[in-house]
């Protein structure tokens, strides 16, 4: 059977081969390339006739916020991430031929960020306010084929600079693609693929198909052509339809036999290729990457894919990427996405806005489940200030932000977001907000009327639940409609009209009185966010209601609420890496609340998850002076370790958001007390000083609700090591030594071959040692890059949230004795050198990339 399809597919791409000959088929070009670019307005720059000579010639994908730099005063924020906006113009020049004529020609934007307007040859294309959204624009109508250039340009408006609670970006920060067809050809996005029947030994392949004519109508035959292709481009399944003429729509079902299922484990891919005949001359094609798996929201079981029940461990994630901004390439996001999938994470929340199509395909291809989030905010704003927590807010003007265009662009917005990942086996499920309630008083006026004793922030109280008790209060507060649920579900019909085969979700922060409203049942699955505590009253009194845990701190106490509740789905910890604003005050751009750094360095607390969420057996160890922790190690019932009400620099709640003040070091003053915290999922851990034990400790013993083994120890020069064991038998181990003076530089790459295609990338990792190889964290100092070869530096880094250094520059001062560089190679074949030196003491080291 496999050799009868391969024949068919041999055959199939040998008459598309002669056909393309006497039609028209899909050319899709990359427009990254060669644009001009000016900072600042330009009214003049949307004429034919403007002279751009004096601009910057770049490639985008292009950032120029992060280009410009931290800046702590003038129109930057805190809660943007101490980064200016402004107004931008680009503009690129096109030459099409004779050949060009009689097809349609577009160009497509996957981001813009943000109140984009476009024009071809001066014509007026449109206008598109939110900087999320991938969209795309006809061409055809205002181009010359006539040897004279066509120019497109675009304005970016990011005047109002505080417009998000994060770091935004601007610019054109992601692709841009030039599409032509012919006149007849598959609609933008319109291609949808779903699997309604799934099993071992079959599966049902649903195709629907949208086809545009921008010709006349005539009487020719239309026909499609279906195959499917497996990974290995190996043809598995064929299916050929004639169409009506008129109706230009096909929807066709494939079977196809034991099929392989898109897993976390195993994320098998195939390839539906659709090509479109008009009497037998082939005149358009489009390829579309697909999964085939089942997955299931229950409201006693929690969540299962394909079948197999299993707890969801993911991550909120903004869309920047440290020192890269928004422009960020897909080889960075495969770095990012492979680290989260090394510590057990399985599922990644879009936090809190649409993401680049190149982030989806790396899920694809690694297998991590999707939460796609359209919006943050809806008809009403949040608040912005120009100092997060302070009292110095932005201006009217500066943080006007999306709500503004909501009525008008939300329905084309969501329905554009869902037609364009439609058929990312990744994506299962479509969220329609995130904690939307603050910006409807009402919720939080009735929540506190009805719990007097806590507030809308008492993350950690048992709320009431009882809809007798909420009920009156809640109309008693709101004198019409409420808005909140008149929007959402109509946000979830529109879901609904576009794809009705996932669920729909929002991150809710007051469910208590979203299930009496009617938000929460509005939803087919009812995300918490820092609400554990709502969860078993939640499940007695709507006990099919089907929750997840949508944003979740990175505790111990929120995993084992979690595993403890078969209900549950699963949680999405905040957050997976480091972003940029939210934060404040100066210098602190950002939040390393998270698992990994700006820079891709694992965190203590990603080395805490780990342990929890993999079953591999692993001991981590930390540091911290007794003067500075928060543990204090008392005499009571025995020698134990108990908090202390240290309060964190964010939110004063006691460890939450923030990890314990530790760190990854053995290096302290002599006879020094130090508190030795030790992250595990062995039986039981012993830890050695000079080949000394101190002690084993056993984890089913720890006192605290913290997962977390604990030594106080007099610091001694010399090596601190911990044994893991399972069973009475070594199973990891993990140690920490003095540090001496740096004596090397060692620097290693994550590739040592990229493509050369201009956009692959190398993440070149530098430390600083002494002449045993110890880590020096102590003694940070500056290192400078040189490249030679068909490599370019895009970006430094070393992590540190409070780095405000600029990132495109060849120097950085490293952080806790680590640094990154980002290399992308050019177009060219050929060697690229990187060179680490620290000047003031000679030392240098190098590695080679080959790009080919």
């Amino acid at each position: 059977m496999r050799l009868f399809y391969l024949l068919l597919s041999i055959l199939s791409v040998f008459s598309s081969c002669t056909n393309n000959n006497e039609g028209i088929s899909r050319v899709i070009e990359d427009f990254n390339y060669d644009w001009r670019f000016y900072l600042g307005d330009e009214p003049e720059a949307s004429k034919l006739s403007f002279n751009d000579t004096n601009w910057t010639v770049l490639n985008v994908p292009h950032d120029w916020s992060i280009e410009e730099g931290y800046q702590k005063e003038g129109e930057t924020a805190a809660s943007s991430g101490f980064v200016p906006g402004g107004i931008g113009w680009y503009r690129k020049s096109f030459l099409l031929t004779e050949a060009d004529k009689n097809k349609q020609i577009s160009i497509q934007f996957d981001g813009v960020y943000n109140n984009s307007t476009v024009w071809i040859n001066g014509k007026l294309l449109g206008t598109r306010p939110n900087g999320y959204i991938s969209f795309i624009y006809d061409l055809t109508p205002h181009l010359k084929y006539d040897g004279t250039p066509n120019t497109i340009a675009v304005k970016v408006d990011h005047s109002a600079y505080v417009d998000s609670r994060w770091y935004t970006g601007s610019g054109i920060y992601r692709n841009v693609k030039l599409i032509k067809t012919g006149l007849l050809h598959i609609d933008h996005w319109g291609v949808q693929i779903t699997t309604p029947k799934v099993s071992k030994e079959l599966a049902e392949i649903n195709i629907k198909t949208i086809l545009k004519n921008a010709g006349e109508i005539n009487d020719k035959e239309i026909t499609l052509d279906y195959f499917i292709v497996d990974e290995n481009n190996v043809a598995v399944a064929r299916q050929r339809e004639t169409i009506d003429n008129k109706s230009f729509s096909d929807e066709v079902t494939i079977q196809m036999n034991t099929p392989k299922l898109w897993s976390i484990e195993t994320p098998n891919l195939y390839t539906l290729k659709v090509e479109v005949y008009q009497d037998d001359v082939l005149v358009d094609d489009v390829s579309e990457t697909f999964g085939i798996r089942t997955f299931k929201f229950d409201a006693n079981t929690g969540f299962s894919l394909n079948g197999k029940h299993m707890k969801i461990k993911g991550v909120n994630l903004h869309h920047d990427a440290g020192a890269v901004g928004a422009a960020v390439p897909k080889s960075i996001w495969e770095y990012r996405m492979k680290k989260l999938k090394s510590i057990g994470t399985n599922a990644i929340r879009f936090a809190h806005n649409p993401h680049s199509p190149e982030l989806l395909e790396v899920c694809d291809e690694l297998g991590l489940l999707v939460m796609n989030e359209a919006f943050d905010e809806w008809s009403e704003p949040k608040a912005k200030s120009k100092v997060y927590l302070g009292d110095n807010a932005a201006s009217k003007e500066a943080s006007k932000a999306y709500p503004e265009v909501f009525n008008e662009w939300a329905e084309r917005d969501l329905k554009d977001l869902i037609r364009r990942d439609f058929n990312h086996p990744s994506v299962f499920m479509w969220s329609i907000g995130n904690e939307i309630e603050w910006t409807y008083p009402h919720y939080s006026e009735t929540f506190n009327e009805v719990n007097p004793n806590s507030s809308a922030a008492g993350y950690q109280y048992v709320p009431v639940y009882d809809a007798k008790k909420i009920a009156p209060v809640f109309e008693k507060n709101i004198d019409s409609i409420d808005p909140l649920v008149t929007i959402a579900k109509k946000l979830v019909k529109w879901v609904k009209e576009e794809d009705d085969t996932r669920p729909t979700v929002c991150g809710s922060v007051l469910p208590s009185i979203g299930m009496v409203s009617g938000y929460g049942t509005a939803m087919d699955v009812y995300g918490f966010n820092y609400r554990q505590a709502d969860y078993d009253i939640a499940h007695q009194t709507y006990p099919d209601l089907k929750i997840l845990g949508s944003e979740n701190w990175g505790t111990y106490s929120e995993w084992k609420e979690v595993i403890d509740r078969d209900f549950v789905a699963g949680i999405f910890a905040w957050t997976g890496f480091a972003y940029m604003g939210e934060a404040g005050p100066w210098p602190r751009k950002g939040l390393n609340i998270s698992f990994f750094d700006f820079a891709g360095f694992k965190t203590p607390r990603g080395h805490f998850f780990e342990t929890l969420w993999k079953k591999e057996p692993k001991v981590y160890m930390v540091t911290t002076p007794n003067s500075e922790s928060e543990f204090s190690y008392t005499e009571k019932d025995g020698w134990k370790f108990e908090m202390q009400l240290t309060p964190p620099p964010v939110w004063n709640m006691l460890r939450l958001w923030e990890w314990y003040k530790v760190y990854p070091k053995w290096n302290y003053k002599n006879d020094e007390a130090i508190i030795v915290q030790a992250y595990t999922n062995c039986e039981e851990a012993e830890l050695f000083l000079n080949g000394t034990s101190l002690g084993k400790q056993k984890l089913a013993d720890v006192v605290e609700d913290d997962h977390i083994l604990k030594w106080l120890v007099p610091y001694t020069d010399g090596e601190l090591k911990i044994i893991g064991y399972n069973n009475g038998i070594k199973a990891d181990e993990y140690s920490l030594t003095s540090q001496k003076e740096i004596s090397k530089i060692e620097i290693t790459t994550n590739k040592t071959t990229i493509d050369a295609d201009g956009y692959d990338v190398a993440v070149i990792e530098v430390k600083l040692l002494d002449q045993k190889g110890t880590l020096i964290t102590d003694n940070d100092t500056k290192i400078t890059f040189s490249i030679e070869g068909e490599g370019k530096n895009i970006g430094v880094d070393n992590g540190w949230e409070m780095n405000t250094q600029p990132h495109k520059t060849n120097e950085i001062i490293t952080h806790n004795g680590k640094a990154v560089l980002y290399v992308q190679s050019t177009k060219n074949n050929g060697n690229i050198n990187i060179k680490a030196l620290v000047y003031d003491k000679n030392i240098e080291n190098e590695v080679t990339v080959v790009s080919n």
